[in-house]
């Protein structure tokens, strides 16, 4: 069996939500989606073959939104399957998403990060949560302060 890797704007939000709870995004399967608010949103899919080339199937392994919320742009999602996450995809996806931006006349974009050493890593840079468009819905969550110390941070373009 051989697989390749696919990497697409996806208009299919509703699929992504449950790759995102998996890979412990605080989403919530019991909120209702902010769906006027997403510009944009990739997936990178395996899709994986016979050896005679018949399709086998595909999966998720890693998935990108981008919202605007108070006129500001956001990376309102990514993650990538752990198996998956020493081979550039999450720096690929976070460059389209910037491209995006830019194409849009975007002059910035925010996010909440989990791994703020990723993102430091592409030139964004922490933020006060009160200088960042009302987005950080982790105070909510159950992993917000115990396993999960979020930064807001913002990319100038």
């Amino acid at each position: 069996m051989t697989s390749m890797i696919k990497i697409a704007l996806t208009d299919d939000y509703d699929g992504l939500v449950p790759f995102f709870i998996e890979n412990e995004l605080e989403f919530s399967e019991d909120e209702p989606p902010v769906t006027e608010e997403i510009i944009s949103c990739w997936k990178i899919d395996e899709e994986s073959f016979e050896e005679d080339g018949t399709p086998a199937g595909s999966r998720i392994i890693g998935g990108f939104v981008l919202a605007k919320r108070q006129g500001e742009y956001i990376c309102d999602g990514v993650a990538i399957d752990p198996e998956y996450r020493m081979f550039g995809y999450g720096e690929e996806l976070l460059k389209r998403g910037l491209e995006e931006v830019k194409s849009l006349g975007g002059s910035r974009m925010f996010l909440v990060a989990r791994a703020p050493g990723f993102f430091a890593k592409f030139g964004f840079v922490p933020v006060p949560r009160e200088d960042a468009p009302e987005f950080f819905e982790c105070l909510t969550c159950p992993q917000y302060g115990v396993d999960c110390h979020p930064e807001v941070m913002r990319k100038d373009l």
